[in-house]
């Protein structure tokens, strides 16, 4: 499985050794961090991944993603599937920045290039939330092409469909 390269980032598939070290919040020989890498949400994915690797082995592409800075290659963040495609095709993201990179389209960027590599996968819907005060996050949805898809009294809903 390739690194996804968009114009700023380079989405590196993590592996389970890279996952364990994110557990342990010790970057490993070569691995360059961005100051509060990994986030908190960071943590929880890669303990999702190892989960995942010892129920039923390596999720493959529908794992989690690195988002590293192409100009030098540190990790500034995270983005991955929840999971693979179920029965009608749908898969669940997430993703996260660490806050001294948001606010520059890096999350939206890193979406983008995550959906369409669902697209190409065969996926038909991709889901998504966030939080009802988490405007930030409704805006890189939609950015990336995503539209909301209703709300709950802590959530709203976002999904982008393929009929093709």
């Amino acid at each position: 499985m390739g690194e996804l390269v968009t114009a700023r980032l380079v989405l590196h598939p993590m592996t389970a050794d890279e996952a364990e070290r994110v557990v342990a919040g010790e970057p490993g020989d070569g691995a360059g961090w961005a100051p509060g890498y990994p986030t908190e949400g960071d943590v929880l994915a890669a303990k999702r991944l190892l989960g995942a690797c010892a129920d039923s082995g390596d999720p493959g592409p529908f794992g989690n993603y690195e988002i590293r800075g192409r100009d030098d290659g540190r990790a500034i963040g995270g983005v991955g599937f929840h999971g693979p495609a179920d029965a009608s095709g749908s898969v669940t993201i997430g993703y996260g920045l660490v806050a001294s990179q948001r606010g520059k389209g890096y999350a939206s960027e890193a979406l983008r290039a995550l959906l369409d590599f669902a697209r190409a996968q065969g996926v038909s819907r991709v889901k998504g939330d966030a939080d009802l005060d988490n405007v930030a996050s409704h805006r890189v949805m939609t950015a990336a092409g995503m539209r909301p898809a209703g709300q709950d009294e802590r959530v709203r809903y976002f999904e982008i469909t393929w009929t093709e």
